[in-house]
């Protein structure tokens, strides 16, 4: 590495050469005086017009899946460099398959790291391929890019913080597979669908009746015809299935966290929201859980847009284990603003008599109640009948969930990391 004292050497040997008539004495300081500003101003612009890219075959994958990372490095300048060092930031739960992280001292941070030697206007790709382990939101990112000149003599470096996303979501199965009925699991659905009016389709107009809304007379036909007249809607015919995600896996939510539980919870749940979507339910998805560094419920409103349930699972990807309520306070508090002929889906590993006091005052309501128990005893808590019409018991133990495709074990550490920052999902908090 280039020292200031060099130039003193330099510049000292310059008399000393006269003085003693040594003509390599001169050559050597001469060669110090020339090959230092060379170094000095390649190194000003070794990372100028250098730029770094990743690009991935798949922004969205499930656990188990393979997703192909390119990382590619171009120099679009005259200035070769003799080496370039990358050190990208990579979250540990996905390392390459073809090489292996850097991890930081407390193991929550991984380094990918690479060295290039790039000529004049060339682009380097390297590819790697990445296991998808766990459920979760992964970003890929910052990165650090070291140089310097050629003979090594001095260093430069920048860093980018750009963030590049990996989104996993959780594991889905068939409902048959987990347990379910074949055949309609969540009740009788033609005999609850109820007929609606869109008001954006009208078919034609009537005489009008004394229960008619006022909103509804067509005036511009009342006055053509001199007596009042109303819009005839096209009928339309809607269900909402909403699913409770209860993310807490112990009886009160400070005594720990089981991991593998909560991800056995969350996958059911995804399973459930995949099936509603695919019977053209209005399919929403609420959880006590909440996004990384955020302290909001997850909440995804009802819908039957085209990528509702792309955006149930991301949400359900980027839950946490940190409960922000308990599950019967949330449901309690959302049921009143969900449409009333919603059936509510509550997923839970653990039942408190608290949550079915909860589904009891709800049921009392009118409110079309389905409870999904992982508990392993059956009978640890005795369902009112009510109750129990709409229970179903899958025991965690005898779900043929893969536990390595669910990337976590019970016997982890209680607190998870996370690396996601805020996200907002459209149509609810969180």
């Amino acid at each position: 590495m280039f020292n200031r004292y060099w130039i003193y050497l330099a510049l000292f040997l310059i008399p000393m050469a006269f003085a003693s008539d040594v003509r390599a004495l001169l050559v050597i300081s001469a060669l110090l005086l020339t090959i230092i500003p060379a170094a000095w101003l390649w190194n000003r612009l070794s990372l100028e017009q250098i730029t770094y890219q990743r690009s991935f075959g798949e922004r969205r994958a499930f656990p188990g899946e393979i997703v192909d990372v390119t990382l590619r490095v171009s120099n679009q300048k005259l200035l070769p460099l003799g080496w370039l060092l990358v050190e990208d930031q990579w979250p540990p739960a996905l390392p390459p398959e073809e090489g292996r992280l850097f991890l930081s001292p407390g193991g929550q941070v991984g380094y990918c790291l690479n060295a290039f030697s790039i000529r004049w206007f060339e682009r380097i790709n390297r590819r790697y391929r990445v296991r998808c382990t766990r459920r979760g939101f992964y970003p890929f990112g910052p990165v650090r890019l070291v140089s310097g000149d050629i003979f090594g003599l001095f260093r430069r470096q920048t860093k980018s913080d750009h963030l590049d996303w990996l989104i996993v979501y959780p594991r889905v199965l068939p409902l048959e597979t987990l347990g379910f009925p074949p055949k309609e699991p969540f009740g009788e659905v033609k005999a609850t669908w109820r007929l609606f009016e869109d008001p954006s389709r009208a078919v034609g107009i009537r005489d009008y009746q004394p229960d008619d809304a006022f909103r509804h007379i067509h005036w511009k036909a009342s006055a053509r015809r001199q007596e009042l007249q109303v819009k005839v809607y096209e009928p339309t015919t809607s269900h909402n299935l909403v699913v409770f995600c209860n993310v807490t896996t112990m009886p009160k939510h400070w005594q720990g966290i089981r991991p593998l539980l909560l991800e056995k919870t969350i996958s059911v749940a995804a399973s459930i929201a995949n099936y509603a979507f695919a019977q053209r339910y209005e399919v929403g998805i609420v959880a006590n859980g909440c996004i990384p560094h955020s302290d909001q419920s997850i909440k995804v409103l009802p819908s039957r847009r085209p990528d509702q349930l792309a955006r149930v699972m991301e949400a359900l990807a980027a839950v946490t284990s940190f409960a922000t309520s308990s599950i019967e306070a949330l449901l309690l508090a959302e049921s009143p603003r969900l449409p009333w002929g919603s059936t509510l889906v509550v997923v839970t590993a653990v039942i408190t008599d608290d949550l079915l006091d909860a589904l009891l005052r709800l049921h009392k309501a009118g409110r079309r109640l389905v409870l999904v128990s992982l508990e392993e005893e059956p009978l640890a808590h005795e369902l009112p009948p009510a109750i129990e019409r709409g229970a179903y018991h899958l025991p965690v133990s005898q779900l043929p969930l893969d536990d390595k495709l669910l990337g976590a074990t019970d016997e982890e550490a209680e607190w998870i990391p996370d690396f996601a920052p805020p996200i907002r999902f459209a149509g609810g908090s969180g």
